[in-house]
């Protein structure tokens, strides 16, 4: 594990005046502009995500000694938009019990754990604590579930003296608490991830737990460990829908972590889903252990994290490792009498929208150059393409130096692909320069995508957000060149460029 030693006045300083004229050192070149990374250090998965007061916490698993995965913190991030963001100390620190893993955070607005004082609601935190030394015992119980809470809207947060609340009952992955209030029986659920399914929790107080039921065991993907869960409810055609996402890895459709997701009814004890197939919420390699904001009203937002337990601890950035995704609406789509979950940009990201262009009725085959007509040297864009029919095409990110990251569709075998083989740096791991694919599913004739481009990721949307995929790169130089391209030809009904302003607001608040 590599020691970190950061002057952060000097990384301030680089993020108000390097980021902002678009001239990363090379220390900091593959620094997201409009995702969320830590200043320095290690980062993985997102953590208690929530809305309060005007104000959008997010936590993560933080490692503040290092840059690769070490003793797990709750590092932490507040944003008024979900785009600007900005560090703040650590939340939660490990102790006698252990290191703090994944977890939720809910506002306790009728006070049932008791922990709200003088008026003050209490936001509750709801974690996994990780014990080495109970783990070096092999007992199978060093992972358990404990609670913290915080009267002033996230800044400070205090342990329960009680903990942990949930024992483990001896299996030896039992971790990742997303917790949500369930209004008709007036109780808090839990969903749990434990080894190689799901667990279902209630508590009235936060405090007390009952098992309820399992999922899992016999359905869906199987190929390593079950993680970061969540449970929540979508609208469709005015009916209420339930949607259980689950981590898993390795096991993914691309290689390494990836998550799946069930469609069903859960009636506050047992989750029933519509059917048994296996379907992934994003069949790139880097969209990991993502979960949603609580306490967003109507709305259901997802942040993951942006990488993949293959690589995550030696892609070549420093002196941070890992970012999130783009924050992402999601919703249901009926396919064939069956439903689908969707993902799509949410609305707060248009503030980061500049110059651009907008073309219609364009053919093309073989290659149509647009790197002039965008004059974007920072590699930071939007592109939305519609298409009159589903034929193959791509569109290529490349630079001067030969570096070349490929997003197409392949009609043969209808699918889309994000294509890194030659994306820049990719010799850090032997499986990382590959080309991903997924399956078209959407049945309509034309096709239409939403490419979000930073300068080391990129974000694919097709077909209103029914097949997304998210792949991370990392280019000698930015990825100033763009081009169309289709061997059989294709007519565009239009596209439409912005480049996109950095967003880099992440000084440390003290």
């Amino acid at each position: 594990m590599r020691n970190v030693t950061v002057n952060l006045c000097a990384l301030m300083l680089l993020g108000h005046v390097a980021f902002a004229q678009n001239t990363l050192s090379k220390a900091e070149q593959h620094r997201p502009q409009y995702h969320f990374s830590p200043r320095a250090h290690w980062m993985n998965d997102p953590n208690g995500m929530i809305y309060y007061k005007g104000t959008y916490h997010l936590f993560f698993q933080y490692y503040p000694d290092g840059s690769t995965w070490g003793p797990m913190h709750w590092g932490h991030a507040t944003s008024k938009d979900m785009v600007h963001w900005h560090e703040q100390p650590i939340a939660l620190y490990p102790d006698s019990l252990g290191y703090i893993f994944s977890g939720s955070a809910v506002l306790d607005s009728k006070n049932t754990s008791g922990l709200g004082k003088n008026g003050q609601v209490p936001l509750v935190a709801i974690f996994t604590h990780h014990n080495p030394r109970m783990e070096k015992e092999k007992t199978g119980k060093h992972e358990y579930q404990s609670i913290a809470y915080s009267l002033d809207e996230g800044k400070t947060w205090t342990k329960y003296a009680g903990n942990p609340v949930l024992p483990n009952p001896g299996i030896s992955d039992f971790r990742d608490p997303k917790v949500r209030w369930f209004e008709p029986a007036k109780k808090w659920i839990m969903t749990l991830a434990t080894k190689d399914h799901i667990t279902f929790y209630s508590s009235p107080n936060l405090k007390d737990w009952a098992k309820e039921s399992e999922f899992g065991k016999t359905i869906g993907a199987h190929g390593g460990v079950w993680e970061c869960p969540d449970l929540f409810p979508l609208q469709h055609n005015g009916k209420q829908v339930w949607v259980l996402i689950v981590n898993i890895n390795p096991g993914g459709p691309n290689g390494g972590s990836s998550t799946q997701y069930f469609v069903g009814d859960f009636d506050g004890k047992t989750f029933t889903p519509f059917s048994t197939d296996t379907k992934w919420m994003d069949y790139g390699a880097d969209n990991y252990a993502g979960v949603t904001f609580a306490n967003t009203g109507s709305r259901t937002i997802l942040m993951g994290w942006m990488s993949n337990w293959q690589y995550a601890n030696v892609v070549p950035t420093s002196p941070w490792r890992s970012a999130n995704t783009i924050p992402r609406e999601l919703g249901l789509k009926e396919v064939n009498k069956e439903l689908f979950l969707t993902s799509t940009p949410v609305k707060e990201l248009d503030v980061l929208n500049s110059t651009g262009f907008t073309v219609n009725k364009l053919a093309v085959k073989g290659q149509y150059d647009l790197t002039a007509k965008a004059n974007n040297e920072s590699g930071l864009f939007r592109l939305e393409l519609a298409t009159q029919k589903a034929d193959d095409f791509s569109i290529v990110l490349a630079n001067a130096e030969g570096n070349e990251l490929v997003i197409g569709y392949d009609k043969k075998a209808n699918a889309y692909y994000l294509d890194r083989s030659k994306s820049g740096t990719i010799d850090f791991e032997k499986g990382f320069g590959k080309r991903h694919t997924a399956p078209r599913l959407s049945t309509t004739p034309t096709i239409s995508l939403t490419v979000m481009a930073d300068v080391a990721s990129v974000e694919l949307f097709a077909d209103n957000g029914l097949t997304v995929m998210t792949d991370i790169f990392f280019p000698e130089k930015p990825m100033n060149k763009l081009y169309l391209k289709s061997a059989t030809g294709i007519t565009v009904s239009n596209i439409t460029y912005k480049t996109l302003k950095p967003a880099l607001s992440n000084e440390q608040n003290n």
